[in-house]
């Protein structure tokens, strides 16, 4: 059907959602064969990456077109804006899921076991902790002896940094959807690039955070319940930005070329959603992983 009024667009036959179907296959059963070392796992797995990755360019391209075409009327920008806000509330609970987790840990499972010398006796609870597994055994003079001491990550250095420069992405983010509304095509340019710039930064100096965790601080993903619990939240909320500057970027590069206009730029705001909802998320977890 055409994008004529009152008629809704139903897309044509494509044959992307089975190429990437068969991608996203290929590189589970190349990550399955890795974890068990098998012989050419690796490039089973690049296949089935470099063909999500072309599925990904062409879809995004037919659809970027269709848009660009005006096929799209209002109630299908509607449908795009209720499968966005969806797909975010999806995002929120996979959030929460983890803070819970935090949450029991520390208010209710380590205290717990603290107090039920039956299992461990010689565990005395507190946060941070590695749990019981940080207590590897009992030595000849009846002193603990620990499976690996470690030292957690300040909240004023980099993570406040990070929360800096997310918060004044937020506001760069708003500056630049601003002057897309008022038409104004080379402030949106600027400002926006200055977003993707912030969340870049953010990524490294993260990055820089893993490194002197991992190097010198002894904090690693297998520091008991505080490195699983720190590395989850923190790990995934970076995969997000990841995701989200890529989104940013490629909206970049379409308003350089053109694209969106003050009426028509959805795929701008589901960008801006996005991006708003990392900001909000790191919040919280500022809060609660690195203060608190």
């Amino acid at each position: 059907m055409s994008g004529s009024a009152g008629a809704y667009y139903v897309p044509h036959g494509s044959h992307w959602p089975i190429l990437g179907s068969i991608g996203l296959f290929t590189t589970m059963i190349g990550f399955a064969l890795m974890l068990n070392d098998a012989n050419g796992a690796g490039w089973v797995m690049i296949a089935g990456l470099c063909t999500l990755i072309y599925m990904m360019f062409g879809w995004f391209g037919e659809v970027i077109g269709e848009s660009e075409r005006r096929i799209y009327n209002d109630q299908v920008d509607t449908s795009f804006r209720l499968c966005m806000m969806w797909f975010i509330f999806s995002e929120i609970m996979f959030f929460a899921a983890f803070f819970a987790a935090l949450f029991y840990c520390r208010q209710l499972s380590v205290p717990w076991l603290a107090e039920t010398p039956l299992l461990w006796p010689d565990f005395g609870g507190g946060w941070p902790t590695a749990g019981p597994a940080g207590l590897d055994h009992i030595g000849p003079d009846q002193h603990e002896v620990r499976a690996g001491e470690f030292a957690t990550i300040g909240p004023w250095g980099i993570p406040l940094l990070n929360t800096a420069l997310l918060l004044i992405s937020s506001v760069t983010m708003t500056i630049a959807h601003h002057a897309l509304r008022a038409g104004h095509r080379m402030q949106l340019i600027v400002w926006l690039a200055i977003t993707v710039l912030l969340g870049a930064i953010f990524l490294y100096y993260q990055a820089q955070e893993y490194s002197e965790a991992y190097g010198h601080l002894g904090l690693t993903l297998g520091t008991g319940v505080y490195g699983a619990t720190f590395f989850m939240l923190t790990g995934f909320h970076g995969f997000h930005v990841t995701v989200g500057a890529i989104i940013l970027f490629f909206i970049w590069l379409r308003c350089i070329r053109g694209h969106f206009d003050e009426k028509h730029h959805f795929a701008f705001e589901a960008g801006a959603w996005y991006w708003h909802f990392v900001d909000t998320v790191w919040v919280g977890l500022f809060i609660f992983v690195y203060v608190l």
